[in-house]
């Protein structure tokens, strides 16, 4: 019975030992079977680049809203009934274009109002019809000539008596009649030297008063201050205006201030002239623009920086308002291993490159970083200088290759 027993465990033991060197035969058979598999390959020529250290754009991603570069609410100085209105909502104007102008009668009135009484100021100073304004000496006037005429009249009148009284010929009432007579005299030419002086300042005021009138009549039309686009009509033709009252708003809509409000962290890397690259819902077109503006201060309210961006609107295609998704991209302060990004395969989440020991292809898994252009970042796998096939394709590890030179 014992010896049965033994027989029987001594066939099982020869029966495993039977089944372990058979699996140990076939995976050896597979793997020279999957060595004679890429032996069997043509041999690939490749072309090598060294992965090189250099310095990566990097990508600050902020939102924020386009806004105009320029708006003015455009009101009259002068009120009035409005006459025409040359403009609707999203009219483009060009800077000097008429926008809107007022009934000009009154406006003219006043101007021949107010020629009419610098004309008549002129005629007291004694300028002619066409002679340019002056200043006119006091004494070149007709009134102080007079007055001067009478005073030399009264001071001979008054030496004549004076010589006649010491010689007794007259009485001391005709010598105190001449001496009245010249301080009369004295009296009026002084009130004509400031009536004269007067008058100067008469013709000054109704000069300021024609110019006045003037610049009113050019006021009574709105012109636009820019270029830009009618962005809201506020009256129609035959309102009346009061001083101030707004009649249009206008926008200058190129280029277009981007705001937007970039993170603390990320603050210390942004600079004047850095490029801007935005999208707006429901525009597939990526836009370009650059920071034009930075604030001074982090704002303490959300720990932000406000920046802007000026991005060319020459189309008019976007609108002051939209909403804006924008990358700012910057320059990164460290130094990275930086490979071509046609280098780098990709298969189930695993990232390679492929490089050539002894004539054949060798595998080397890597793990990348930031992309940018045709460059890719590696953390880790290889360092500055490995040789890496550019576009290894379906290069396998172990497949014999030549490098092109």
């Amino acid at each position: 019975m014992r010896r049965s027993l033994g027989c029987s465990l001594a066939g099982v033991g020869l029966l495993l030992f039977a089944g372990c060197g058979g699996g140990t035969h076939e995976a050896a058979k597979g793997q020279d079977a999957k060595a004679g598999t890429v032996n069997a390959l043509p041999s690939r020529e490749v072309r090598l680049a060294r992965a090189e250290t250099g310095r990566l754009s990097r990508v600050v991603t902020v939102s924020g809203t386009l806004g105009a570069e320029e708006q003015a609410e455009l009101a009259m100085k002068v009120a009035g009934r409005l006459e025409t209105i040359a403009v609707d909502l999203g009219s483009p104007v060009r800077q000097g274009q008429v926008i809107a102008r007022l009934a000009s009668t009154d406006f003219e009135l006043r101007v021949s109002q107010a020629q009419n009484a610098l004309e008549q100021a002129r005629a007291r100073l004694g300028l002619s019809a066409g002679e340019p304004d002056r200043v006119v000496a006091p004494e070149q006037t007709s009134v102080v000539r007079q007055a001067a005429a009478n005073l030399r009249q009264a001071q001979l009148t008054h030496e004549r008596s004076a010589n006649l009284f010491k010689q007794q010929l007259i009485s001391r009432s005709d010598l105190d009649a001449a001496e009245a007579g010249l301080q009369v005299a004295d009296a009026r030419y002084q009130d004509a030297m400031e009536d004269a002086r007067s008058r100067q300042g008469l013709l000054m005021q109704r000069t300021a008063e024609l110019n006045i009138a003037r610049q009113q009549l050019t006021d009574s039309v709105l012109t636009a201050p820019f270029d830009g686009m009618i962005r809201e009509r506020k009256v129609n033709r035959g309102d009346y205006v009061t001083v101030g009252q707004s009649v249009v708003t206008l926008v200058r809509v190129h280029p277009l201030r981007l705001r937007l409000a970039v993170p603390e962290r990320d603050a210390a890397s942004i600079r004047v002239n850095q490029p801007v690259k935005l999208t707006i819902e429901g525009d597939p077109q990526e836009h370009s623009g650059r920071v034009a503006r930075i604030s001074p201060s982090i704002s303490e309210d959300n720990r932000t920086l406000l920046v802007e961006a000026e991005v060319p609107n020459q189309d008019g295609r976007l609108r002051p308002g939209t909403f804006a998704r924008a990358n700012i991209e910057t320059v990164s302060a460290e130094p990275t291993v930086l490979v071509p990004l046609s280098a780098v395969v990709s298969f189930a989440g695993i990232d390679k490159v492929m490089g050539v020991e002894g004539g054949k292809a060798v595998e080397k898994r890597v793990r990348t970083g930031r992309r940018t252009g045709d460059r890719v970042e590696i953390l880790e796998g290889i360092v500055a200088g490995d040789p890496v096939v550019v576009t290894p394709g379906n290069l396998v590890g172990g497949q014999s290759v030549m490098v092109a030179e």
